[in-house]
Parts: structure tokens; C-alpha cells; sequence
């Protein structure tokens, strides 16, 4: 291998031995290894985070198989691309030699470029490899992914990237002596992505040679090293798996998970005014009339935000957070809701009886519009005991079921309360 070539390059592992990380679809017996040991290539997708060795596997592959390698990004190619990738197969194809397509990023191409390559997956033309960092079952057509394995490789954890820390020190960085700090840092600022780390230890071998330094510790990776934001993309499945993550943790009423995984989207550089918006759909959705100061502090926040600005605003919503995850729960409102817009979807349109119209104008009134209509602040308590507020003929429903938390505890008592002043009236007026 060049000495001069780039780290990840000299480490690219060449057999499933040398591969660190994913052994639950490498380790013996397991999927990815059978393939390899049965000499027969088939199509997949492998889905997984940003270095973890996607295109290592395919390369991997391609020379295990004895098979000729295209590869392709899905960001930079396009019709063109892709038949002359066809042409190149179909000769190799003539020539008795197999052919591996690897794909990068498939989720960028739409649905029909994605369809291009289905005839040929078919025929046999090519063993077919995609690789993506997002769900496939959103992104790759249902008729490609029917027709390839979906293997999902994981994020190394720092075991492993320490074993490709050694690795990377026994067989490129020889001249550097990393003290403990360093190496516990630059696998930090990794985040468990193999690519990153290599090309991390690349600028830490730069900035000593410079520094005309032999002993690396972890000052000197603070001081040269560019902080390095958590992995997301602002699109994608870590994105929405966090903002889950956070939603989850304020409904379980676990203050300092909520508060980890808002920080941790913080960190990833995720928009605070963002992250306010699910702060006052949780206060609206989870914590509803239990206590319904969680939603004046949640918008109470977010407006904070927007005046201040960060990083100051991030108090406020920080602060909301850890009062919504506190706070009595309830999803009585929200269930509530669902249940009256279902039934409402699917309903015909019923009129409003006539004794529920409003009647501003002689004729209407002359029609019968309002007539019979009880004032409620004119009778007992308040309420007016038997009234219908539904359309004629509408059976009277009963959504909104408080629960017996927080506010909603007096709710549900009041509620109760007018329910048998109903039922009351319902027997008098029997009786009458």
C-alpha cells in the first residue's frame, strides 16, 4: 500500500476478518458472512449511518466474488451515468465476467430512476448494491427493496474505534505517542464514524509534524482540532429519531433524559426554533388540561427564543422542557379531538337544530330559529340540566374522558357533576 495514500485508504480492510465493527452481521454464522462464504453475490441495500463501512462491504464483495466493480453516487449521477454503467455491464457480461453496481446515497435518486435499474436487477445484468443513510422503507421503491436484502449496520461503539485507533497507530502513526486524553477525545469527536476518525488522526499527524511534535495529548487535540458537531442530517431518520427520543422522554416524565436529548440536539445543530415548536405541540398533546400552565410556559419559551436568540432563549426552552416532563399528564384533549374529527369525516352533514341557530334578523326568528334555546347563565349552577348540544337525532358522545391526574382530576368531578344534573332532568321530565 502507497504510504502516501490517504489513512482510511492504507486501512481499508480486504476480507470480513479485517472488518471492526459490525458483527452482528459479520461474525460467524451470521448473514453478511454466509454471503460471503457462499461465493454467490445477491442485491441489497446496506443502511446504516455515515462510515461504517458501506462501501467498504460492496468493494469488499466485488473482489471477494471475482466480480467487476461500478460504482456510483447518486448525488452526482444521473440517466447518463447510469447507462453507461449498463454498457460497461453488458460487455464485461459478453466477456463471461459478473458485474457489482454499487449505488451511493440511493435515496437521492426518485422513485423512477430508481425503476431504471429493476429490468436489469432481473435479467441478472448486475448484482445490485445500494447504500443509504436513510430508512429505506421510505426511500428505495417498494419493487427494488422487494427484491434486495436489507442489511442495517450500526455506528461503532468505543471499543471498536479503539481497536481502529491501535490499528491506525501500529500501521501509520508509528512517530506519534497519543496519551490517554487524546485518544478518549479524538474518538469523542468520532461519533462513531470510522471515516471521520481517520481523516481526524490525518490532521493530527499534519498539525504535529508542523508543531515538530512526537507526544500528542489531549491539549494539543483541543487546541487543533475544529470542534466537531454530533451526527445528524437535518432530514433524516437521527433527526427524527431524537426529536422522538425527546418527545418520548417528556411524556415518560423523565426530566433529565428529555434534557439530554434536547442538548444533544442542540449540539447537532438542530434549529432551537424548531425544537420550540415540538415543545408546545408536547405541552398541547401530553400535558393538555392536566395542567395547562405547560402550555403557557411552552409558548412562554418559545417567544422568549425569539427574543433573545441563542444562546440565551435556549434557558427558556431548556426550562420548559424540564416543567413539561414534570407536569401531571393527560392525552384526554388529544384523543378527544382525534375522535370528534374521525366522526366527523365520516358523518354526514347534520343541520344544527333549529333551538342552537342564531337568529339576528326577524325572519329567522319568525322561522323558529333560537326558539326554546335555555340560557344557561340564567338557571341553576349555570347550566341548563338536559339541553342537547348535538344535531337532532345524533346520539350525545362522550370523547373527552379526563384522567385522574392534575387538573383534569376536578374536570372529570365537574363533569360528573352536570352528567347527573342531566340525568335528573332526564327523569322529571319522564315523569312529567
Amino acid at each position: 500500500m502507497d504510504a502516501g495514500a490517504p489513512l482510511a485508504e492504507q486501512l481499508r480492510p480486504r476480507s470480513p476478518d479485517e472488518v471492526i465493527g459490525q458483527q452482528h452481521l459479520l461474525g460467524p454464522g451470521k448473514p453478511l458472512r454466509l454471503a460471503f462464504e457462499s461465493g454467490q453475490p445477491h442485491s441489497m441495500i446496506l443502511w446504516g449511518p455515515p462510515g461504517v463501512g458501506k462501501t467498504t462491504l460492496a468493494r469488499m464483495m466485488a473482489t471477494q466474488f471475482h466480480c467487476e466493480f461500478i460504482a456510483l453516487s447518486a448525488v452526482f449521477s444521473g440517466i447518463k451515468e447510469v447507462r453507461e454503467a449498463v454498457a460497461q455491464a453488458e460487455m464485461w457480461k459478453a466477456q463471461g465476467k459478473r458485474t457489482i453496481l454499487f449505488v451511493d446515497e440511493i435515496h437521492r435518486f426518485n422513485k423512477a430512476q430508481q425503476d431504471g435499474f429493476l429490468p436489469f436487477v432481473e435479467s441478472g445484468l448486475f448484482t445490485f448494491i445500494g447504500a443509504t443513510t436513510e430508512n429505506p422503507s421510505f426511500e428505495v421503491n417498494s419493487a427494488l427493496l422487494s427484491r434486495a436484502s436489507v442489511y442495517v449496520l450500526k455506528s461503532l461503539d468505543e471499543a471498536e474505534m479503539g481497536q481502529l485507533f491501535d490499528r491506525a497507530r501500529d500501521k501509520a502513526l508509528a512517530e506519534l505517542d497519543f496519551d490517554d486524553e487524546a485518544r478518549t477525545r479524538l474518538i469523542g469527536l468520532a461519533d462513531g464514524d470510522a471515516r471521520r476518525f481517520l481523516n481526524l488522526l490525518e490532521q493530527v499527524r499534519t498539525a504535529a509534524r508542523t508543531a515538530k511534535l512526537a507526544k500528542v495529548d489531549g491539549a494539543f487535540i483541543e487546541a487543533t482540532m475544529a470542534q466537531s458537531l454530533r451526527r445528524f442530517d437535518k432530514g433524516g431518520d437521527a433527526f427524527y429519531d431524537q426529536i422522538s427520543a425527546l418527545h418520548k422522554s417528556v411524556r415518560g416524565s423523565n426530566p433529565d433524559g428529555a434534557l439530554y436529548w434536547f442538548c444533544r440536539m442542540l449540539d447537532g445543530g438542530a434549529d432551537p426554533r424548531y425544537l420550540a415548536r415540538r415543545i408546545v405541540r408536547m405541552a398541547w398533546e401530553d400535558i393538555g388540561l392536566a395542567d395547562p400552565r405547560g402550555s403557557e410556559i411552552a409558548m412562554n419559551a418559545a417567544q422568549t427564543y425569539e427574543r433573545l436568540g441563542s444562546p440565551e432563549g435556549e434557558l427558556a426552552l431548556a426550562q420548559a422542557v424540564i416543567y413539561l416532563a414534570c407536569a401531571a399528564k393527560s392525552n384526554a384533549a388529544y384523543n378527544a379531538y382525534n375522535a370528534a374529527r374521525a366522526f366527523v369525516a365520516k358523518d354526514g352533514s347534520r343541520p344544527v337544530p333549529e333551538h342552537l341557530r342564531n337568529a339576528p334578523t326577524k325572519l329567522m326568528k319568525d322561522l323558529g330559529y333560537g326558539k326554546d334555546y335555555r340560557y344557561a347563565h340564567d338557571e341553576a349552577e349555570g347550566y341548563a340540566a338536559g339541553e342537547n348540544y348535538f344535531p337532532d337525532g345524533m346520539a350525545p358522545a362522550t370523547w373527552y374522558q379526563p384522567v385522574e391526574r392534575g387538573l383534569e382530576i376536578k374536570i372529570g368531578e365537574k363533569l360528573a357533576h352536570l352528567r347527573d344534573l342531566d340525568a335528573q332532568a332526564a327523569r322529571k321530565g319522564k315523569k312529567g
